[in-house]
C-alpha cells in the first residue's frame, strides 16, 4: 500500500467510527468529539485525494472537514458555553 491508501484508510476509518458511534446512539451529532473526529477524518481524505490528484473529492472531503472546523465554534441561539 502506498501513503496515500493508508492515509485514506485512516481518514475513512475515523469517520466511520464516528458515524457508527452516532447511530447506536454512542455519540451525540452536536458533541465535539463527533465534530472533532469528521474534521479530522474529512481532512486527512482530502489531502490523500490531493496526494493521488483526485479532485472531486479534495472539493467533497475539503468542504465536509470546513464544516465540521464551523461546527465545532457554532454555538446554537439561546445557549452558551459558559454552562458546559
Amino acid at each position: 500500500m502506498k501513503a496515500p491508501d493508508i492515509l485514506a484508510s485512516i481518514g475513512v476509518i475515523i469517520l466511520l467510527i464516528a458515524f457508527l458511534l452516532n447511530l447506536y446512539k454512542k455519540m451525540p451529532a452536536q458533541s465535539n468529539t463527533y465534530k472533532a473526529m469528521n474534521l479530522i477524518g474529512a481532512g486527512i481524505c482530502c489531502f490523500s485525494s490531493y496526494l493521488i490528484r483526485f479532485y472531486p473529492f479534495v472539493a467533497l472531503e475539503g468542504v465536509w472537514a470546513l464544516v465540521a472546523l464551523l461546527s465545532l465554534f457554532n454555538v446554537p441561539r439561546g445557549t452558551s458555553r459558559v454552562n458546559e
